[in-house]
């Protein structure tokens, strides 16, 4: 019995006559280059990056968005990093236009941007950001959640009543890219995110048009196990293997004196 496996995002692949390379293409997502992997980023384009403050964040893809001079993006993350680290590097040269986030963190130059009008700001409940990826990534175009309720949040969407609660009416949202970071993955993109790092990753992978994920480690397909697989191939178009810097994004120390500890 032949198992044909279809992959959504490549249904271009249906024309081809030989059943065996259907069968096979796409597998293997590895590429060899940054520039390889966030080929095709244009002008204008969305992009949803995962991770959390400065956890889990996909720092070497940003880094060639920052390289690229890519401008007018609108950008969908649950923050915008730092201000020399992360998605905060973008900002100087004016690479995002907009941002859909849940906090402003412990960026002082978004914070500036903002304040000054210069850059679009929406700001969105943490837990509805992670649902309108998820609910794009599934194919779902809206749902109502009771979050944001006669707050500003609510403002200009519809607004019903179930079980005798409020709700609001939220859009889900898709990009044209999706930026993700995971620990392990095998080279069919079959991802195993590390702990925290398993923040908004796996809703991202789901939403982009073109997922791109880099990891620390590429393993053959077999050597991970199937049950801890967090997000599964079929969602990731392109891999690479980085190595990472994993700032701490607040350190608190403490001094030893001759007088005690201070």
């Amino acid at each position: 019995m032949l198992i044909l496996l279809i992959n959504p995002k490549q249904q271009n692949n249906k024309d081809k006559t030989n059943i065996e390379e259907n069968v096979m293409a796409g597998f293997d997502k590895v590429v060899s280059s940054y520039e390889e992997a966030m080929a095709g980023l244009t002008d204008n384009m969305t992009v949803i990056a995962g991770g959390f403050g400065l956890c889990g964040i996909p720092e070497n893809l940003i880094n060639e968005i920052k390289r690229k001079g890519t401008k007018g993006l609108t950008l969908v993350s649950n923050n915008c990093g730092v201000d020399d680290f992360g998605l905060g590097i973008l900002l100087p040269d004016r690479q995002i236009k907009k941002i859909i986030a849940s906090y402003v963190g412990e960026n002082a130059e978004f914070e500036r941007q903002m304040m000054a009008g210069e850059l679009e700001v929406e700001l969105t409940p943490q837990g509805t950001l992670a649902e309108k990826m998820r609910a794009g990534g599934a194919g779902i175009p809206a749902f109502y959640t009771a979050t944001g309720y006669g707050t500003p949040v609510a403002e200009g969407k519809d607004e019903r009543q179930f079980n005798g609660r409020d709700y609001i009416l939220e859009k889900s949202i898709t990009g044209d890219f999706a930026i993700v970071k995971a620990w392990k993955a095998d080279r069919y993109g079959n991802l195993v995110f590390r702990k925290t790092a398993r923040n908004f990753n796996p809703m991202a992978a789901t939403a982009g048009k073109i997922t791109v994920v880099e990891v620390e480690e590429i393993v053959e397909p077999g050597d991970l196990d199937p049950d801890q697989i967090h997000t599964p191939g079929i969602y990731v178009d392109r891999l690479i293997q980085g190595t990472f810097e994993k700032r701490v994004e607040q350190r608190t120390v403490r001094i030893s004196t001759a007088q005690g500890d201070k």
